[in-house]
């Protein structure tokens, strides 16, 4: 058996790391919890060895730093991710109607693309997140809320 290559597990650690954001993001909407709390917690009794899984609620491989700095960055532009968001959903949608995990995944996902990051990496990512906690239709609406976000972004930019 051949070890994956280096970039090969770099990405595999940075969607981790997505997955594990959305998961934290999730639980601090849900407890009410401090996101530095539950970054400590995600490092210290999450992070175990490769052998864990998903599945025992480990997040094995994960690129901690990438973890840290989406929950973040993300608590500190919420308002900002939730009104974008809530621009970007349907009048009849509104953002309590999102299924929790959901939300956590759309809010990570927007506020990693207000950063400098190619819009497209960040949809590409975030589409195997949503692939990873849903089997439904919600990944194509991932797909969708996030492309016109990035269509919007690159509107201003032009402007």
């Amino acid at each position: 058996m051949t070890e994956p290559s280096s970039a090969t597990s770099r990405t595999r650690s940075r969607t981790i790391a997505r997955m594990a954001a959305t998961q934290a993001l999730y639980q601090c909407e849900q407890t009410g919890a401090n996101p530095e709390n539950v970054i400590m917690e995600f490092i210290r009794h999450r992070h175990i060895a490769s052998t864990a899984s998903f599945d025992d609620g480990h997040i094995p491989d994960a690129d901690l730093n990438l973890l840290e700095e989406i929950v973040r960055n993300t608590v500190k532009r919420q308002d900002s991710v939730d009104r974008a968001l809530g621009n970007l959903l349907p009048e009849n949608w509104p953002m309590d109607r999102l299924d929790p995990v959901l939300r956590a995944l759309l809010r990570a996902a927007i506020g990693e693309m207000m950063t400098e990051l190619p819009a497209q990496i960040v949809i590409n990512e975030y589409l195997d997140v949503a692939h990873g906690f849903f089997s439904g239709d919600e990944p194509k609406m991932v797909n969708g809320i996030l492309d016109r976000f990035a269509r919007q972004k690159d509107g201003d930019q032009n402007a």
